[in-house]
């Protein structure tokens, strides 16, 4: 199909440019907080509010708009987040940027459900798995490259300036996307009823709990990864920025084995994947005793987590597909939906461990999720045929 390479990069992008968008923030708090002459613990909000508009809009307007044009609401949305994140880099004052960051996080979730749904509808069935697997890799890079790259200009210039760059970057996509989207895809029009008659379906709700599950998991022993590196572990300072890099790495290692995964029967290799991700997260706090195996056991768990993500994704839409088409731009977005479930969960998990016992107990807590990941995971795979 002409195109298809250019088009398949154009997806990745727009993963890429939302990823830096969401996480560039994290980078740059201190600096805000400086600009705006206010607590840290203050500007930290940003990153919750985020979270919570992301996941409470994201189903909403994808459920609302899922009957319109789908290349004029994508154009629509891009439009609405340049808006948004042009607001950022110019807002003068702590609230003007908390409403910018609102409306970004209004549309983002909603725009990788459209390029999923693309993907999805317009890929090569032999290729859609790694497609799918390198749009979510566009978020592991945004968090390797590209929250790096915005703390460095903060630092050397001003936090304004890395989101002016996100701002550039977004017109370029915008102009790739006008070019490459079809005009027109297949389109099966539902009510909102209609449309949610696919959360009632059991495989549907088992890769929702999974996906809950493993974030929570992943997010038990993430929330507190540079104090375990650092505190634990004993690396110094100057180190964690490479220690970060690398583990940063092993999640795009882990997004191309997604995608390998999900290409061979993914659903029938979950369970080894999560008894695998359950016994790292169970030895990681003897492995944190030592610097090589605390790494190696952090950096394996890193690609493991990320594992699941395209065979889940796939399971969504194959059962849209095939049982809901109406219901086809909502399956879309449901891991993404929650993923932040469950990042909001782990790190409430881990919080609370830690204000009781010590940060090496937190693999043992999180391998509580990996053996409800496992169950889930062995339903799921008696129930769904393909």
């Amino acid at each position: 199909m002409k195109h298809e390479k250019l088009r398949s990069f154009t997806f990745i992008l727009v993963a890429f440019m939302l990823g830096c968008n969401e996480f560039m923030v994290v980078g740059v708090l201190s600096d805000i907080a400086r600009s705006y002459h206010v607590p840290l613990s203050t500007v930290g909000f940003l990153v919750t509010a985020f979270a919570g508009v992301y996941a409470i809009s994201t189903p909403i307007i994808t459920t609302l708009t899922s009957n319109w044009n789908r290349y004029k609401l994508l154009m629509t949305l891009m439009t609405v987040f340049f808006i948004g994140n042009t607001l950022t880099a110019l807002a003068p004052s702590l609230g003007w940027l908390l409403f910018a960051r609102i409306i970004t996080a209004a549309v983002a979730g909603t725009i990788i459900s459209l390029i999923n749904l693309l993907v999805s509808l317009i890929t090569p069935m032999d290729r859609r798995p790694m497609v799918l697997a390198w749009v979510g890799a566009g978020f592991s890079i945004a968090s390797v490259i590209g929250v790096p790259l915005g703390t460095t200009i903060a630092t050397l210039l001003s936090w304004h300036d890395s989101f002016w760059i996100i701002s550039g970057l977004t017109l370029v996509v915008f102009a790739l996307l006008a070019w490459l989207t079809p005009r027109k895809t297949p389109q099966v029009k539902g009510s909102i009823i209609e449309q949610l008659a696919l959360l009632k379906d059991r495989r549907v709700l088992l890769g929702i709990g999974i996906t809950v599950a493993v974030l929570s998991l992943q997010y038990t022993f993430y929330t507190y990864v540079r104090p375990l590196i650092t505190n634990v572990m004993g690396f110094s300072l100057t180190s964690l920025n490479w220690l970060l890099l690398i583990l940063g790495v092993m999640s795009i290692i882990g997004n191309e084995i997604a995608g390998l995964v999900a290409s061979h029967q993914g659903v029938n290799k979950l369970p080894v994947v999560f008894i695998i991700m359950t016994v790292l997260s169970l030895i990681l706090g003897v492995a944190l005793g030592n610097k090589i195996t605390g790494m190696l056991t952090l950096a394996a768990l890193c690609v493991v987590v990320i594992i699941y993500g395209t065979t889940i994704q796939l399971v969504f839409i194959n059962v849209a597909e095939q049982e809901y088409p109406q219901s086809l731009a909502l399956a879309t977005s449901l891991v993404s939906i929650f993923a932040n479930v469950g990042i909001s969960l782990g790190s409430f998990t881990a919080s609370t461990t830690v204000g009781f016992a010590s940060l090496t107990t937190l693999g043992y807590v999180g391998a509580i999720y990996g053996g409800l990941a496992i169950i889930l995971a062995f339903v799921l795979r008696r129930l769904y045929v393909k």
